[in-house]
């Protein structure tokens, strides 16, 4: 009974939604990294993708489990209304760039950008997990808008997928065009 208690108790906290590390209105750490479309990859820089509207920078845990996948294709199935609305998308994991390219093909359906995520850029966008898999950190399930100016415009972390695209969507239809 006590051990069915804790389990319920550590269910709900890992459910329940965080702050994200950076607040509206801070500053995004530029980053340069590497990322895949459509398994081709490429070079992914942070600055050069704002030069082009916002950008909305989602980070999952890993590629290729069962949470992470839904919540790429439920990118992928609205990555038109992200483009309408001006803003481009773009995953990031600490998985190597191998890996995502593989993801961006099959799960991405080709249709948005996947990067690798790196000591710095975990550090500097505070989203580890605090776990390991095969020597690299694990990312937390965290959404940030990052308007064209390089601020934070809306922040979410949640370990659940299932809010990340409608709400990062709402918050991007917010900012001011251009």
């Amino acid at each position: 009974m006590r051990l069915a208690a804790v389990a319920a108790v550590a269910a709900v906290l890992l459910s329940a939604p965080a702050s994200a590390a950076l607040a509206p209105g801070a500053k995004a750490p530029d980053f340069t990294t590497r990322g895949a479309i459509a398994g081709k990859v490429f070079t992914v820089h942070l600055a050069e993708q704002l030069k082009k509207g916002p950008v909305v920078l989602y980070f999952f845990p890993a590629a290729f489990t069962s949470g992470c996948n839904a919540e790429a294709r439920a990118f992928a199935e609205r990555v038109a209304d992200f483009r309408k609305a001006g803003a481009t998308v773009i995953g990031m994991s600490a998985d190597p760039v191998e890996e995502l390219a593989k993801f961006s093909a099959s799960e991405c359906a080709g249709k948005f950008a996947v990067a690798s995520a790196g000591p710095a850029v975990v550090a500097g966008y505070d989203v580890a997990l605090g776990r390991e898999i095969k020597g690299r950190q694990v990312t937390s399930r965290t959404s940030y808008v990052i308007a064209r100016d390089g601020r934070v415009a809306f922040a979410h972390n949640d370990m659940n997928p299932a809010d990340h695209v409608a709400m990062t969507l709402a918050a991007v239809a917010k900012l001011p065009r251009r």
